[in-house]
């Protein structure tokens, strides 16, 4: 038998290796913006073409490299951070593995024009596919300059990988704004097919922050500080009435470097457990200063995931330092630091609404006579764990799906009432529903946003003094992807320079001085839907404007409210459950309320 097993050709391995490095566009932009921060550069200018398909371009002012090594920095483990194995737990640099350029290079056009300082002239090297070009002298600034053109040329199947331009914008923005987080002391740009997105001038950590994320992060930061034998912790955290619906305001760097840690956050929001509603996320930008002897950072290709030393001291250290600054700063009671007793004695800012009907009462089928033999739960609803599920929900429930079931009607004559403001009950002949009034309304609004999407047929109510609404530049690029479609529901809003716009008009029903309160509500729960699900764009957008603007647990509704809530669900097109798969209403029997009262039932 023949020997089966054979040396890769060096341009396959490093197509392989690469799939490790640079995973999208945003992985190539990481690599470049770090180098370029690891050669000391004061200026970094990223420019981007097609969400990076096309072109990654990063300029920068640092040292720049001599012929020599403007040819070796493309050669695999190829580095000038490490000489020895033992420099890995003394590296404070942002690489040091010494392949990125050399993964960049084997699956891209590549271009770099690079001078020394001191030198009369620079180097240009044009390489593609990891074959070299050409290497020659010119005339450059100092500093290097890195042209990534067509990522991913010589590898189509990776490319069709990729995601809508949109998409990979938005992980390009993500990486962005963490470096730029860890580094204020540098001026950052950022163009993307001819528009700068962002302009960010060397400040402190805080004024980053606020250029990075906007003006009105002003007021809602707490400086954190907690100094210690071990590490430093610094940073600044959000006030809990500014946490949001969705992650990624979440960051953690541990020598200047950013990570990814599920316990550390974890850390974090133990914290703000009573302070803000379940299911948001506070802003946090905390940095860990660390010997970098107590930690590994060559655990992953990407080095966002390290090792410490001792992480549940770690751990410790962030919780009390977060607490303390709440504390300090009259967030949140304490018992551990120097605060006035009095203030310990405060309620929480937030307290869960207990379930009250749903604690005391079973599912029940919905339209079941008294006489008849009850549907089993299975049989009403396919999957019912799927449809309650919002991380595995596909799409809205189809009325194809559900088993016919049967509504005997809403006696007129019998009033309907609320319960601690959350929920509806209503007579029907057979006994009485009882309905979730959020949950129920979220289902009309969901079908009635569905079918103006559709069919574009919105009812604007013009506003006497249009509001200008300013962002943040990746909420920008949000909404000026989705401005049609929401223009489509009745609102006019329209761009207005560099990440703003203006409210001109909104749909019929809303009631005025809330706008820009809504469109912001508005992006937070379509990325948090976008994230989560699986579904087309139109989708996302109705069950976002949905929960943005349903009645919600806890208001006050009149009968009449009341009546029209339950005859516009019950016109729905799928009444029994919201768009987030939760239930809208269950019914109970006369006989099953009998039951309740008889002895030893």
């Amino acid at each position: 038998m023949s020997d089966i097993i054979h040396l890769l050709p060096d341009s396959i391995a490093n197509q392989i290796a690469a799939g490790e490095v640079v995973q999208r566009p945003a992985s190539a932009v990481k690599e470049l913006i770090e180098n370029a921060v690891d050669a000391g550069a004061t200026e970094i200018r990223l420019v981007i073409k097609d969400a990076g398909k096309t072109l990654i371009q990063v300029i920068d002012n640092g040292c720049g490299m001599s012929p020599t090594d403007a040819r070796m920095c493309f050669e695999r483990h190829a580095t000038s951070k490490i000489r020895t194995a033992e420099d890995i737990f003394t590296i404070r640099t942002k690489g040091f593995r010494g392949e990125a350029m050399a993964s960049i290079a084997a699956i891209a056009q590549v271009e770099m024009k690079t001078r020394l300082h001191d030198a009369e002239l620079g180097t240009r090297i044009v390489i593609e596919g990891f074959e070299l070009k050409s290497q020659e002298q010119v005339q450059c600034s100092g500093g290097t300059n890195i042209s990534v053109k067509n990522l991913f040329y010589n590898v189509p199947a990776r490319r069709n990988f990729l995601k809508s331009n949109t998409v990979e914008l938005k992980h390009i923005i993500d990486e962005f704004e963490r470096v730029a987080l860890a580094h204020p002391n540098i001026f950052f740009s950022f163009q993307h097919n001819g528009v700068e997105i962002f302009h960010l001038k060397a400040a402190n950590h805080r004024q980053r922050i606020i250029h990075l994320f906007g003006n009105n992060y002003n007021e809602k930061l707490v400086p954190v500080e907690e100094n210690t034998s071990v590490a430093n912790i610094r940073g600044f955290i959000g006030k809990p009435d500014s946490a949001k619906k969705t992650k990624g305001e979440q960051f953690f760097f541990v020598n200047n470097r950013y990570i990814r840690s599920p316990y550390l956050h974890h850390a974090v929001m133990s914290v703000y457990d009573d302070l803000i509603p379940e299911s948001s996320y506070p802003l946090y930008t905390i940095f860990i200063d660390i010997d970098p002897s107590r930690i590994d950072v060559n655990v992953h290709p990407t080095k966002q995931e390290i090792k410490f030393e001792d992480e549940r001291i770690i751990y410790t250290f962030i919780q009390a330092g977060v607490r303390h600054a709440l504390a300090q700063y009259s967030v949140t009671p304490t018992l551990d630091f120097n605060v006035d007793n009095t203030f310990a004695n405060l309620p929480s800012f937030y307290k869960k609404a207990e379930d009250t009907v749903a604690k005391h009462f079973s599912f029940k089928t919905i339209g079941s006579k008294m006489n008849d033999t009850p549907k089993s739960e299975k049989s009403f609803f396919p999957d019912l764990k799927t449809v309650r599920n919002d991380e595995q929900q596909s799409d809205f429930i189809q009325q194809s799906e559900l088993d016919e079931a049967p509504y005997d009607g809403i006696t007129e004559s019998a009033p309907s009432f609320q319960i601690h403001n959350q929920y509806i009950v209503a007579q029907i002949k057979s006994g009485f529903i009882v309905i979730d009034q959020q949950a129920a309304h979220e289902r009309v609004l969901f079908e009635k946003y569905l079918y103006q999407l559709q069919n574009k047929k919105p009812h604007t109510q013009q506003q006497l003094f249009p509001q200008t609404l300013k962002l943040s530049s990746a909420d920008a690029a949000l909404l000026s992807e989705l401005l049609s479609d929401i223009n489509n529901l009745g609102f006019d809003i329209q761009p207005f320079g560099k990440d703003a716009f203006v409210i001109h008009g909104v749909p019929v029903e809303f009631e005025s001085g809330n706008e820009q309160k809504v469109v912001e509500d508005l992006l937070e729960q379509f990325k948090e839907d976008r994230s989560a699900l699986k579904l087309n764009k139109h989708n996302v957008i109705a069950r976002s404007m949905a929960r943005t603007n349903s009645i919600k647990r806890g208001q006050k509704l009149d009968e009449k409210g009341m009546r029209h809530l339950t005859d516009q669900l019950f016109a729905c097109t799928t009444p029994y459950v919201s768009p987030f798969g939760n239930l809208t209403f269950t019914s109970f029997s006369l006989e099953e309320l009998a039951k309740q009262f008889q002895k030893n039932n």
